[in-house]
């Protein structure tokens, strides 16, 4: 079962979370940038699990 590479930080709202971006998540794939994820010290705000480095996948189109 692949990851949902959400594209929006859930706590800022921005749009800079392509595929290949990092980013935070927990493990309900709870999505943060990494600033967010940082201002959080790392803890999900929703669930309260860890954050950690979402992996990143290649972008769409890229080679």
């Amino acid at each position: 079962m692949a990851l949902e590479m959400r594209t929006r930080c859930e706590r800022c709202g921005t749009a800079e979370l392509p595929p290949d971006a990092a980013a935070r998540i927990c493990s309900y794939e709870c999505t943060f940038c990494v600033a967010c994820g940082d201002a959080m010290h790392a803890v999900c705000p929703n669930c309260g699990g860890e954050l950690v480095a979402r992996p990143r996948r290649q972008a769409p189109g890229r080679p």
